[in-house]
């Protein structure tokens, strides 16, 4: 029997009612002939009262304990869908991380899946049952139990998904799909009914807030294929798949906004060998997330270089670029918090023209200044003052058609 993974939100688990349209959802499935495989978040803002009651007992708690303390959301809500699914007349079953043996390493907070034991969760499916399990945690090599931070719940859902081989992972959330761009912003924002795991990565990483660029990666890597749907909706959602042919017509798939940024420039830095290398190996030491990079040469003798970050690693990263400023013969740093990036995003980029010249263009006719521009094979991303960022985004959104299904964008009706 082929088996089907289902990832059940937070929102979408949140009180007992939902639990019992969720669990409709499962028994849907199985009356279509599939084993089903449940993944299930903590209910609700569950995660963010067990945080609140540890920062009042301790501010500073033991990561290994905060996560011994999270599991214990997602290990409630399984047993509460397996009772749910006992109650309708369906056999179930609830498994922590660590009873299927999802190994990780030994980082608390943010784990990564070293391997899983696919062969308890076959014995289960095979004697009939439907299995639940708790997202968002695994065990390291000692027994302790570990988290795996933002978007755990949807790794472990592609994660299980590619050890059992299943043949799809459905992520069920409060949307019903990947749009191209973000809907509260840009209101005519057209729902995708495919997209690559490359194109969606980058829209990940980009601050697409669907799912986490992690699980995309395991999606990528184990051709796990994934449908994004709505909890609450009998609707299609979005595939989240390798590419096919078609795609490459779609110049532009998406456009996103990230407005939580900053950006450094070290003005006048030696330009010699190896110290940017010197720069971003102390940036790493201070655990500095780095996104994008550009480097202009200004003469012989000297280079400029910006970076751009997370507006909550400023403090940190302007302190470690001080400390290695005389080092590397910077003459001045100069550090920006109002700025916003926005990217367009397509794998049809690979094999078309224009698409820089279209993009810029919209900003200009917006009359929006261009800070900074970054490219990858299927994207470009544009650094705007914050103030200017969603009339960009919008302007970026009308050119490129995004208002529209992809197979009708270029043409009249």
């Amino acid at each position: 029997m082929a088996i089907l993974v289902q990832k059940f939100g937070g929102t979408s688990v949140a009180d007992a009612e939902k639990i019992r349209r969720a669990a409709g959802r499962v028994i849907e499935a199985v009356k279509k002939g599939y084993q089903v495989v449940v993944v299930a978040s903590a209910r609700g803002h569950q995660t963010d009262e067990l945080i609140a009651d540890a920062l009042e007992l301790n501010p500073n708690p033991s990561k290994r304990e905060m996560d011994q303390l999270l599991s214990t959301g997602e290990q409630q809500t399984v047993s509460l869908f397996a009772m749910a699914l006992h109650a309708m007349g369906y056999d179930a079953i609830s498994f922590t991380g660590g009873q299927i043996r999802m190994l990780t390493d030994g980082v608390y907070t943010k784990a990564r899946i070293m391997s899983i034991d696919a062969s308890r969760i076959h014995k289960q499916l095979d004697s009939g049952k439907i299995v639940t399990v708790a997202g968002f945690q695994g065990i390291d090599e000692n027994e302790n139990i570990t988290t795996l931070g933002r978007g755990g719940s949807d790794t472990t859902a592609v994660a299980i998904a590619a050890a059992l081989k299943a043949e799809e992972c459905e992520i069920y959330t409060d949307v019903d799909g990947v749009y191209t761009t973000d809907p509260r912003i840009f209101k005519k924002a057209a729902k995708m009914k495919q997209i690559s795991y490359d194109e969606m990565l980058e829209l990940a990483s980009l601050g697409a807030g669907v799912m986490h660029s992690r699980s995309i990666e395991f999606g990528k890597k184990y051709n796990v294929k994934i449908h994004v749907r709505s909890s609450s909706e009998q609707t299609e959602g979005t595939i989240i798949t390798h590419e096919v042919p078609q795609m490459e017509g779609v110049v532009v798939s998406g456009a996103t906004i990230q407005k939580d940024m900053a950006k450094i420039t070290l003005i006048g830095v030696d330009n010699k060998p190896g110290n940017a290398a010197k720069i971003f190996a102390h940036l790493a030491r201070a655990k500095v997330v780095v996104n994008d990079i550009i480097q202009t040469e200004v003469s012989g003798a000297k280079a400029n270089l910006s970076f751009t970050i997370g507006i909550s690693d400023l403090p940190t990263a302007k302190e470690a670029v001080e400390e290695i400023k005389k080092e590397v013969g910077c003459e001045k740093v100069l550090a920006r918090d109002d700025i916003a990036e926005i990217s367009a995003v397509g794998v049809g980029m690979r094999n078309h023209y224009g698409v820089a010249e279209k993009l810029f263009g919209s900003l200009a006719n917006a009359k929006i200044n261009i800070d900074a521009i970054t490219t990858s094979e299927i994207r470009i991303s544009c650094i705007v003052d914050k103030k200017d960022a969603e009339r960009g985004l919008e302007a970026v959104c009308t050119a490129f058609e995004l208002d529209k299904p992809a197979e009708k964008r270029g043409k009249t009706k």
